[in-house]
């Protein structure tokens, strides 16, 4: 077939389409046809936090040109031609956290290792082990194979200086590395986001003084990383994290070329560390967008083949949730698959439990340790999906997401650079402004339910136990599901004190299968912010007064049918209202009761449509719970 008539076809076929969508999306809005507009399709479009555009089909329409293998400019197809697809990406886990015990780190790291993980992450300095003693948190470790990344804060350059030591004393005893660019070590030095995130770290002068060091050790040493997850855990947009990310790798390669560094060396002191989220088709299209950006940056530098930078995906700290925290297993496998499709060259996937205050949970930190990488080697050993650089190649809805998403986030870096660079808009609040600005309109989307956070504000599990006291070791994270946790927080004090939940009548009216939907509704709704929904099954006015009195509760919810609601809703709320209770609620919209006055109408209204956090703290407050 010609490619006219290829044409043609995809014409005719996409026109077919259009009216099977047009029949089904006038049916379902009880309209006719020729009500809907030209293109109905597009009433299926939805419009991510950046302004990208996801249409609910991608065809031959929006094919675009192959981008050029993996290894080559703009390596948005990965930046290493020759990863070895038997391992795949390196399978990261952190190592250190809450440990200052040298030797029991090693048995930790030594135990990774010979289980699965491929990348070492090591805190230093804090509360943590001491830069002193790495030697001793790194015996047996073979630096050529496992890749390190050192995460000291304000001992970053104490804990290089320990390094180096070891690597030169290790190399003089004759470690049988002959290759010394094999051993590869990340420093991890991020004096710019810190900045922004408010994290204790080296000074940017520290900083060039540790990339002038690095760029001349015959290891491959990258002394500075720049944190894009410091603005994800404050709410940016993919977008947004991008953009502050590349716009703080230009301030680093001005500060090193000003250094004397040539922009090539410059270049290669700089890795990037972006945050993967469960929405995997963002992470992959993120991840190439990034390199795409990176490689348009060392372009314009005159050094389009150093525009490689290796990219280090963490899965999303703001996801994690506290209630229900098993889902989170869930959460961190699509991330972790969308970071691998996506190009990282390492993952760390976050302990399932990582939001939880210690002892929340029955299970030890082993144990969310192993399933943690236990999740990047299913993925790799058995799903093989290391087996194929950028599998999402060639994906017409992945290409045009990575092609948007570089898109605006690219404007973001103009937007920064037109403010001065990235210090000057840091110092004039752009780059917060912008972000908390994504932040407030996520929130407002999950507090409506726009947005489901499973467990959280969706399907909550009101019999869980409740989480242990203590600060969340995320504390700072704008985490997706912390207010609705914030009520829930309210309700195990609660149940704490009385020995029950905050409770709620459910008046249903009529046969179930009449008030099964709202009953339903209201339940998960209240449940989602602690109360518990009492349930009689449907209301008898003659014995509402009983009901009333053994529900030990002050607020009922009427739940039936809008046909239901004109025929016994008032005399329902005027039944319970006379039975004690206080505060009357209407599980539907407002327009049901638009006749009733006075007493005889709700208090309130509850429908999918309002903002539940709102509503639940304020059933909280009158319920009593602190």
């Amino acid at each position: 077939m010609s490619p006219a008539s290829q044409t043609e076809e995809a014409a005719r076929d996409h026109a077919a389409w259009q009216q099977a969508v047009a029949a089904v999306l006038a049916k379902a809005r009880k309209v006719d046809v020729s009500e809907l507009p030209a293109d109905p399709e597009h009433l299926l479009d939805t419009v991510t936090y950046d302004g990208v555009t996801v249409t609910p089909l991608y065809t031959r329409r929006e094919e675009t040109a192959e981008a050029p293998l993996p290894g080559v400019f703009p390596f948005v197809r990965g930046r290493d031609a020759h990863r070895d697809v038997n391992s795949g990406w390196k399978v990261s886990a952190a190592f250190g956290a809450d440990e200052s015990d040298a030797k029991k780190i090693n048995e930790a790291v030594l135990d990774g290792l010979e289980n699965g993980v491929s990348a070492i992450w090591l805190n230093v300095g804090g509360n943590g082990l001491s830069a002193d003693a790495l030697d001793v948190a790194l015996g047996g470790v073979l630096l050529d194979l496992a890749p390190l990344t050192l995460d000291a804060g304000a001992a970053t350059a104490a804990a290089a200086e320990n390094l180096y030591a070891l690597i030169d004393a290790r190399a003089a005893a004759g470690d049988g590395v002959t290759d010394r660019a094999a051993i590869t070590v990340a420093l991890g030095a991020s004096a710019l986001t810190d900045r922004y995130s408010g994290a204790d770290g080296v000074d940017l002068a520290a900083t060039v003084a540790l990339a002038g060091a690095a760029a001349d050790r015959a290891e491959t040493v990258r002394a500075i990383t720049v944190d894009g997850t410091a603005f994800h855990n404050a709410g940016a947009s993919d977008a947004e994290e991008l953009g502050a990310a590349v716009a703080a790798g230009l301030e680093y390669l001005r500060a090193l070329t000003d250094s004397g560094l040539t922009i090539s060396k410059a270049l290669g002191q700089v890795e990037f560390r972006f945050a993967a989220t469960d929405d995997q088709f963002q992470t992959i299209a993120k991840l190439r967008a990034g390199r795409q950006l990176w490689a348009r940056v060392a372009q314009v530098c005159g050094a389009s083949e150093f525009g490689g930078a290796p990219q280090h995906a963490v899965t999303s700290a703001a996801m994690m949730a506290q209630r229900d925290p098993w889902v989170n297993m869930l959460r961190t496998t699509l991330a972790a698959f969308g970071a691998g499709v996506g190009g990282a060259d390492s993952v760390t996937v976050l302990p399932f439990d990582a939001a939880l205050p210690e002892g929340s949970v029955e299970t030890s930190k082993s144990f969310a340790a192993r399933i943690a990488r236990n999740t990047q080697l299913l993925l790799l050993e058995e799903s093989n999906l290391g087996r194929v650089l950028d599998p999402g190649a060639g994906s017409w809805y992945v290409e045009d997401l990575t092609s948007q998403i570089a898109a605006k986030a690219w404007e973001f870096v103009q937007q920064i650079e037109a403010a001065g660079g990235y210090a000057a808009a840091l110092d004039a609040g752009v780059i917060a402004e912008r972000i908390a600005a994504t932040r407030d309109k996520r929130d407002s989307d999950i507090a409506h339910r726009r947005t489901a956070v499973t467990g959280v504000n969706e399907f909550p599990n009101l019999g869980e136990t409740p989480i242990a006291e203590g600060d969340s070791p995320l504390a700072g994270v704008a985490r997706y599901g912390a207010a609705f946790e914030a009520l829930r927080d309210r309700s195990d004090r609660f149940l704490a004190e009385r020995g029950h939940r905050p409770k709620v009548l459910l008046a249903a009216l009529g046969p179930v299968a009449e008030h099964n939907g709202r009953t339903t509704f209201a339940a998960n709704l209240l449940a989602s912010g602690g109360i518990e929904a009492v349930n009689p099954g449907t209301l008898d006015l003659a014995t509402v007064a009983g009901i009333v009195k053994e529900s030990e509760t002050t607020i009922a919810v009427l739940c039936g049918t809008d046909k239901r609601y004109g025929t016994d809703g008032v005399p329902a709320v005027d039944a319970l209202r006379a039975a004690g209770i206080e505060t009357v609620l209407l599980a539907g919209p407002e327009k049901t009761f638009a006749d009733a006055q006075g007493a005889d109408r709700p208090d309130g209204f509850l429908t999918a449509r309002i903002d539940a956090v709102s509503a639940l703290t304020g059933l909280l407050d009158t319920l009593g719970a602190k």
